[in-house]
């Protein structure tokens, strides 16, 4: 103590000194143990009990920051009985900058996932500032920033190789809003799978690349707003798409059909799927599967396209009944699980849990059907 006093030439340096290391210690000791407590752990490994390994849903956590909440999400979607998960993983979110990724809330989501018994589908897509135009917004990406989103995509596969199954590419782009506000362009959606799927694929071989995801739509041709998804995909054949996916993911709303209801080109309706399949046929990909991505009812009072919360709880069970049954579809994951926080308006009818957790009945009806509790058709 003397010496230290001798040194900085004041005999209170000895404690000033003395205090500084015990807070820097004491910094370090909170600091390291703030970290530990605030890593969730992953826990046991489990397994999905359930009669339907083709039950699925969409869980929605891109934005959920809590790792706790994350885990519970995942294990909820577990004891409802639901093997699969469609999880949206944003380009723009895990690479600010080009080649800088960050990778902690993936990491968190795919690992806690895994530890579920949970198959995780990904899909991937939203542009960052730097890889587009100025004053675009992040759906928007040309065709000279393909092989970026390309590398990004790769890099995605190599690192989750073994713990991520599938990929989606792009999120509806028969839809202007999701294509930049631009008129569609199946040709170009095209020619981003021919630069996009070879690069995953020299990455992560075994990974499944799904293409499509698009919207069901009436939209009459020559619409700013979309393209009709039968005429869509067709001409995504046409330009010769049929190389460069492994599977097709498929959005298939019931909104106020019946599940039963009669697949028909002029109506939106669940048994839709059954047409985008006829399209694989017909253009010789009978030896491909497909997902439903996307689907499901709500229930909100006064929506035009909702249903009452029984119809949409039986119309829920016999979709996943019918995936059963068809054996060209790996899975089915209805929109939504849960979100992060209230969407205030008709979109929180479409969430199986609250965003407090709490189960709604169509989530306690689903689970005793999983476990085989109710009468099938």
């Amino acid at each position: 103590m003397n010496r230290i006093a001798k040194r900085w030439g004041h005999p209170r340096a000895s404690r000033f000194i003395i205090g500084l290391l015990l807070l820097f210690g004491a910094t370090v000791l909170y600091l390291a143990l703030s970290a530990y407590l605030s890593t969730v752990p992953l826990g046991p490994q489990q397994v999905v009990t359930t009669i339907n390994p083709k039950m699925g849903v969409h869980t929605r956590l891109t934005d959920e920051a809590e790792e706790w909440k994350i885990k519970r999400s995942l294990e909820m979607v577990r004891t409802m009985g639901a093997p699969w998960i469609v999880e949206y993983f944003p380009w723009a979110y895990y690479e600010p900058e080009p080649g800088h990724f960050e990778w902690n809330h993936p990491d968190a989501v795919i690992n806690h996932a895994n530890r579920q018994g949970l198959t995780v589908i990904a899909r991937l897509g939203f542009v960052p500032e730097w890889a587009r135009p100025a004053n675009t917004l992040p759906l928007y990406l040309d065709e000279e920033h393909y092989a970026d989103f390309g590398r990004f995509a790769a890099a995605f596969a190599a690192r989750y190789r073994g713990r991520v199954s599938h990929i989606i590419l792009w999120n509806e782009p028969n839809l202007s809003q999701e294509w930049g506000f631009r008129p569609v362009d199946p040709e170009g959606y095209v020619e981003l799978l021919k630069v996009v799927y070879p690069m995953i694929k020299q990455a992560n071989p075994d990974v499944q690349v799904l293409a499509g995801a698009l919207a069901p739509t009436l939209a009459p041709p020559g619409s700013e707003w979309g393209m009709d998804d039968l005429v869509y995909l067709q001409r995504m054949y046409d330009a010769g798409a049929r190389d460069f996916f492994d599977s097709l993911a498929i959005h298939s709303y019931g909104w106020s059909f019946d599940a039963d209801d009669s697949p028909d080109p002029t109506v939106v309706n669940f048994r839709r799927a059954e047409l985008v399949r006829e399209v694989m046929l017909r253009n010789g990909d009978e030896g491909k599967q497909a997902m439903i991505t996307e689907s499901g009812w709500n229930d909100h009072p006064r929506w035009t396209k909702g249903v009452s919360p029984g119809r949409r709880i039986e119309n829920t069970i016999r979709a996943y009944e019918m995936a059963a049954e068809w054996l060209w579809l790996d899975a089915i994951a209805l929109w939504a699980f849960r979100y992060p926080w209230d969407a205030k308006s008709y979109q929180d009818n479409f969430t199986f849990v609250g965003t407090d957790f709490e189960p709604k009945p169509i989530y306690l009806e689903v689970q005793t059907y999983s476990r085989g509790g109710r009468p099938t058709k």
